[in-house]
């Protein structure tokens, strides 16, 4: 079993940042993919960005060139940047790992998630 929790959200103004990061504990294991998704109120949870054990890293469209994901594989942690926050970014964002050879933007590929983190962005 992986433990996963997620830390740094909250309010922000819209134009700031965040960094969001994710804590792995339990039978961790630095080949897991390591996933972010984030559901609006309202909406389906949808994919934002996954990084591999090597680096390899998939974003969604909507949030290439303002999210950088990266991982500590010593600390067994990943983070994700979120820079000129948007209204829309507003959302419970989760963490995830998948068990996996490949970088999955599929929510039925990961195998743990966190409780997730809330991200209000104000306008």
């Amino acid at each position: 079993q992986v433990h996963l929790v997620e830390y740094g959200g909250g309010l922000v103004q819209a134009g700031g940042s965040l960094r969001l990061s994710c804590s792995a504990s339990g039978r961790t294991n630095n080949k897991y993919v390591m996933g972010w998704f984030r559901q609006a109120p309202g909406k389906g949870r949808e994919f934002a960005a996954a990084i591999s054990s090597g680096g390899s890293i998939n974003y969604a469209d909507s949030v290439k060139g303002r999210f950088t994901m990266s991982r500590d594989n010593a600390k067994n942690t990943v983070n994700l940047q979120i820079n000129s926050l948007e209204p829309e970014d507003t959302a419970v964002y989760y963490c995830a790992a998948a068990n996996t050879n490949v970088v999955p933007i599929t929510e039925a590929a990961y195998d743990y998630w966190g409780q997730g983190t809330q991200v209000t962005v104000s306008s």
